[in-house]
């Protein structure tokens, strides 16, 4: 990654964000492939979305940061979204795929357009500036905190929770 690190080989800002994103997938798909395919209509509250659609999620939001990066949000209707697919394996297929299409735009991406801004939500039903690594770590931060959730499903459907930032019940270190 030769744009990736400063002259004194510390990480850039955009090198700094593809290690985190890179690492973070990774500790995603652990928790994704631990989770029992029988199991994926699991719905563990009425607003609560079933086990499928959550990791749906993960798909559907490169698709939106790909739109926002490209600075397209709120410019044309937002169409609905697509239903997961049924089958597992395809699903994270798909997400393997979307976060290579994704982590590509941002290799993509001089240091200086990082810097520019793009509109995107700044609160509720408001609209504003946000610059583009600032809305990728926030599309990071969401799939950290949406894999949260997806690690209670993990251990509703009776699944192995594989350790993410330190030890679990299944995967003690000690």
């Amino acid at each position: 990654m030769a744009d990736a690190t400063a002259g004194n080989g510390a990480s850039s800002p955009k090198g700094q964000f593809l290690e985190a994103y890179d690492r973070e997938h990774a500790v995603t798909m652990r928790v994704l492939r631990s989770y029992p395919e029988e199991k994926l209509d699991l719905r563990p509250h009425p607003k609560c979305k079933t086990a499928r659609e959550l990791a749906w999620i993960f798909v559907l939001e490169r698709g939106l940061g790909m739109m926002v990066f490209q600075d397209q949000f709120g410019k044309q209707p937002m169409s609905a979204s697509p239903p997961p697919p049924e089958s597992w394996t395809v699903l994270l297929d798909a997400l393997e795929g979307a976060h290579r299409d994704f982590g590509a735009m941002i290799r993509g991406t001089s240091e200086g357009d990082l810097g520019q801004t793009v509109k995107f939500l700044t609160g509720p039903k408001t609209v504003g500036d946000v610059r583009r690594l600032d809305f990728a770590w926030f599309m990071l931060c969401d799939q950290i905190h949406h894999r949260g959730q997806f690690s209670i499903y993990l251990r509703m459907a009776d699944a192995k929770v594989p350790a993410i930032y330190g030890p679990s019940a299944d995967e003690p270190w000690i």
